[in-house]
């Protein structure tokens, strides 16, 4: 099944073009902050089996103030290329070819340490701010970790 164009942008990865977009809705799941925040990707040219990237963080607009993060092109062409390491063939007709992207390799897609959103601040930005003014948090605990010793330190 091919992916809506609407809404949809393109980037060059390594000569290939491909489009690619976040939902523009929410699902319920992805509201409440159950499922994550996905990205769908396809050759532009010829499409095939479509990408579905699952990120780990939720989406901007979740209804909880759940952390996330501004996708940006080059978080795309990190996980064309490594879904591409991983076996998807973009061109090859199929069902969707999932990459399920962790806290760790999230780094390492980007280039840099995550930079997370979150959303509960967003009513802090000055009218006419654009994302780039919006708070931001480079350390979050992890809700899977127990151990409190190593929170991290406050900035102010």
């Amino acid at each position: 099944m091919a992916m809506p164009r609407k809404g949809s942008r393109l980037i060059s990865v390594d000569g290939t073009a491909f489009r690619w977009r976040v939902r523009h809705k929410p699902t319920s799941c992805e509201g409440n902050g159950w499922s994550p925040l996905t990205i769908t990707i396809e050759r532009t040219e010829e499409p095939g089996r479509v990408l579905v990237v699952s990120l780990p963080c939720a989406r901007p607009d979740n209804w909880h103030g759940e952390r996330t993060i501004a996708v940006r092109p080059a978080l795309v062409a990190g996980c064309i290329r490594r879904a591409i390491e991983q076996g998807w063939d973009p061109g090859q007709p199929g069902s969707a070819f999932t990459l399920t992207v962790t806290e760790d390799e999230l780094a390492v897609l980007l280039g840099e340490p995550p930079q997370y959103l979150i959303p509960f601040l967003w009513g802090m930005n000055h009218e006419g701010g654009g994302i780039e003014d919006l708070p931001r948090c480079t350390a979050i605990w992890s809700r899977d970790k127990q151990n409190t010793s190593q929170a991290p330190s406050d900035p102010w």
